[in-house]
């Protein structure tokens, strides 16, 4: 064991943190126990690049627990809690990064994790996998494959996918339905206005928010605000996805016209200057713009600052951008990932991660046992189904089984009247 991080004699609060969520993370140690019987990972290092908390250090256990070395280091420089990298450095994982680190930091971690040269990388963002390419293709011989966490790293692997850049088979699990039904639609609609709250102290309710991009996410976030008695608008390029959250109930206008209402912006989309050039021109005087995508291009600073007479921090995680016209604009982490890289951010609740981790514990393993071309996998039904039942036996709710009848029936073309 081995670690670069901020304080190794924090370990005894984050062990605390981790038996917490260990509690709340049922499917997870079910698995756990699983991999301490049958150790599927034995003989074998996974690198990975996720955001360190104390349910991820929860997955890294549960891979080491099956006989995995396991290296981890943070996919967001503000994400880290150094308390959880201690306790995992204590319990045997091989921790690199801190909260605030640079962004050469950043890469130096990564590149740490990579000298482990891993047969098996698990990603948030594929910073991991893009590095492996890009500058370190040595490394490629002996790596089996990966997994990808986040639906902007999806977009990164699918498009060297398509340019034949792509030298691994990577499994998708972002595109699992218990990734995208849960993690990003319950996940991040709690999470995002945890934060929020937390930060600004600002009550939701009777507050016009603007949510950019309709996406899993993006759904998840508007339930939420509706929930908590905002008024929500809608942005979005897609038009099946405008219409879907015009059935929901939400306003669906364009960027700059949500702008001139929008008392809380959040952007959902993945994709760069979501809000940038003219658009803040249309900003109303003491919005607060955020960011729950996973890179902090959505919100442009750098076209902000250009409107900018003064700037300042108010508190933790809030500058205010005073325009030259005199409008005040805030912006919440800096623009970053705004329900883990904030000061009230913990991610998601431990429940749902449960859930998303599991996925990512059985996907590495169906990497080891497939022989797969490389390429960018869907995560198999089955697997879902599993994870489902699992959960649902920690809930103690039982459901009905179909009869041989009733599933002969569906399959049959020729059933009669």
């Amino acid at each position: 064991m081995a670690y670069d991080i901020k304080d190794i004699n924090l370990a005894p609060e984050g062990e605390k943190k981790i038996k917490w969520v260990q509690r709340h993370m049922p499917v997870l140690e079910s698995i756990k126990k699983e991999f301490e019987e049958t150790k599927p990972f034995e003989g074998i290092t996974i690198g990975s690049c996720l955001h360190l908390e104390p349910k991820t250090i929860n997955l890294g256990l549960t891979l080491q627990a099956g006989g995995a070395e396991v290296v981890m280091t943070g996919c967001n420089p503000l994400s880290t809690q150094d308390d959880a990298t201690a306790a995992g450095a204590k319990l045997g994982l091989n921790m690199y990064g801190w909260t605030g680190q640079t962004n050469e930091e950043y890469y130096e971690h990564l590149n740490k994790v990579l000298d482990y040269e891993p047969d098996i990388v698990i990603d948030d963002g594929a910073d991991l996998i893009f590095l492996i390419h890009k500058e370190r293709p040595e490394l490629l011989e002996k790596l089996r494959g990966g997994c990808e966490e986040t639906t902007t790293g999806i977009h990164r692997l699918k498009a060297m996918h398509q340019d034949k850049a792509l030298k691994i088979p990577v499994m998708a699990v972002n595109d699992s339905y218990m990734k995208y039904l849960f993690d990003n639609r319950y996940g991040t609609g709690q999470s995002t206005f945890d934060s929020i709250m937390g930060t600004t102290n600002s009550v939701i309710a009777g507050q016009t928010v603007v949510v950019c991009g309709y996406g899993w996410c993006g759904r998840g976030i508007a339930m939420r605000g509706k929930g908590l008695g905002a008024n929500v608008i809608v942005t979005e390029v897609d038009p099946i996805r405008a219409l879907e959250a015009r059935m929901d109930g939400y306003r669906v206008m364009t960027v700059q016209k949500a702008l001139e209402e929008a008392d809380i912006v959040i952007t959902a989309t993945g994709n760069r200057d979501i809000i940038s050039g003219d658009d803040f021109d249309h900003v109303k005087d003491g919005c607060m713009l955020s960011n729950a995508g996973h890179f902090n291009v959505e919100i442009n600073e750098n076209d902000l600052l250009a409107r900018t007479e003064k700037q300042e921090t108010i508190k933790p995680d809030i500058d205010c951008y005073t325009l030259k016209d005199g409008r005040n604009v805030y912006l919440l982490a800096g623009g970053r990932l705004v329900n883990l890289a904030g000061e009230h951010g913990q991610g998601h609740p431990a429940e749902i991660m449960d859930l998303s981790f599991a996925m990512q514990a059985l996907s590495a393993k169906r990497i080891l046992n497939e022989n797969m071309e490389p390429g960018v996998y869907k995560t198999r039904d089955e697997v879902d189904i599993e994870v489902a039942k699992l959960k649902l036996q920690t809930m103690g709710i039982e459901i009905d089984q179909l009869s041989d009848e009733q599933k002969q029936y569906m399959n049959s073309w020729d059933v009669g009247t």
